[in-house]
């Protein structure tokens, strides 16, 4: 999915613009036993209960495609005859009416996932949508596609924190927890993808609220698929992958080269509102790397060791190994932020044989919010 279908699948989260019927879920304590079975009927709730139902839902497609949204591929075997793909293609095709395959799915889901110490909400919804096709007139050219899918949101409960309570009765004020409050979605899904406005039942967009450390256990227990690096493993794999390829000639130069190439590559992106998320290949790495100052078998090793890591086919998403805001410069006593467009105010030099960090500094300096000047 791009980023203009993820919107467009967003927007149906609304109460006046979906076709959802009932909301499925149950409540989870840390023993892994179900505390409550949930089966609200959506139009029977109140529009504050709807809203806040569906929030919940729409918090799992939140966040970067890439990095809190990462695809799910299934073989084209497991499609054809698998019991987790058999299990999805079941409850869509039953609007999840189907009460025994409910449970199946959530006992999945309970005997595999770990929440630590928290007690959570599952909440499952099958929506239809009729998804409109313009011609060039602008009027909808009623093609009749329809896009089934389920929505799935996993959310820990908390218990409120303990605050002063009014006692009408006492006419006094009391300490009083809040109660068992529901709190943003830890991980969810949707299935089948939106890929070109049309439902993929070989794909699933898998949410995962931290970014760096994704649920595994869920991911195998639910798709049962090879599980897609996070966006902390691709920063932390980047990492080591380039210090092991540059060797003894890991340059402060070349390293903030390459980074201001990568910072440059995603604002580019983002002024052409290209709805796909960015990528680059192995190879157009090596070619950055080359252009910022790597030697050619320097930038081989990185392709090689790139590919032994995380596969032939994997691809750099710079937003996961640089940042376009700030570009960080540590030495063990000195931590300096710059902004990637100004790390060209940043040298390094050796000055009687010790090592500098200089910066240029013509523009006016403050110290804890003071001019100063350098003298």
């Amino acid at each position: 999915m791009n980023q203009k279908e993820l919107g467009e699948i967003r927007r149906r989260i609304r109460p006046e613009h979906n076709s959802i019927q009932h909301i499925y879920g149950c409540y989870v304590n840390t023993n892994r036993e179900i505390i409550a079975d949930l089966d609200e009927s959506l139009g029977l709730l109140t529009r504050e209960e709807q809203e806040k139902y569906l929030a919940l839902l729409k918090k799992a497609l939140g966040g970067a495609l890439g990095k809190n949204l990462l695809d799910i591929s299934f073989a084209t075997k497991q499609v054809m005859d698998s019991e987790e793909h058999r299990l999805l293609s079941a409850l869509r095709k039953c609007h999840l009416e189907d009460a025994s395959l409910r449970d199946a799915f959530y006992r999945s889901v309970i005997e595999n996932i770990d929440m630590g110490e928290e007690n959570y909400l599952i909440l499952l919804v099958c929506d239809r949508y009729d998804v409109p096709h313009y011609g060039k007139d602008g009027h909808d050219d009623d093609r009749g596609d329809v896009y089934e899918y389920l929505l799935c949101s996993i959310c820990p409960v908390k218990t409120g924190k303990l605050e002063l309570g009014y006692e009408p009765e006492e006419k006094r004020f009391h300490s009083a927890f809040a109660g068992q409050v529901v709190t943003a979605p830890e991980l969810g899904f949707l299935w089948p993808s939106f890929d070109e406005r049309a439902a993929n039942i070989y794909n699933a967009l898998f949410y995962s609220k931290n970014s760096e450390s994704i649920h595994r256990e869920f991911i195998d227990a639910v798709f049962r698929t090879p599980v897609p690096a996070s966006a902390g493993k691709q920063k932390e794999t980047f990492d080591e992958v380039l210090s092991a390829a540059m060797d003894k000639d890991c340059r402060f130069d070349v390293v903030q080269a390459l980074h201001e190439q990568l910072s440059e590559r995603i604002a580019l992106h983002k002024e052409s509102k290209d709805p796909e998320p960015l990528t680059v290949s192995v190879e157009e790495m090596g070619e950055i790397l080359e252009n910022s100052g790597a030697a050619p078998e320097q930038a081989e090793a990185f392709c090689r060791r790139w590919e032994e890591e995380l596969g032939e086919d994997a691809v750099v998403r710079p937003a996961n190994v640089t940042s376009p805001k700030r570009m960080e410069i540590a030495t063990a006593e000195v931590k300096i932020t710059v902004d990637p467009k100004y790390s060209y105010l940043v040298e390094s030099r050796i000055i009687d044989g010790k090592k500098y960090l200089l910066i240029a500094a013509d523009s006016g300096v403050e110290l804890n919010g003071v001019s100063v000047e350098i003298v």
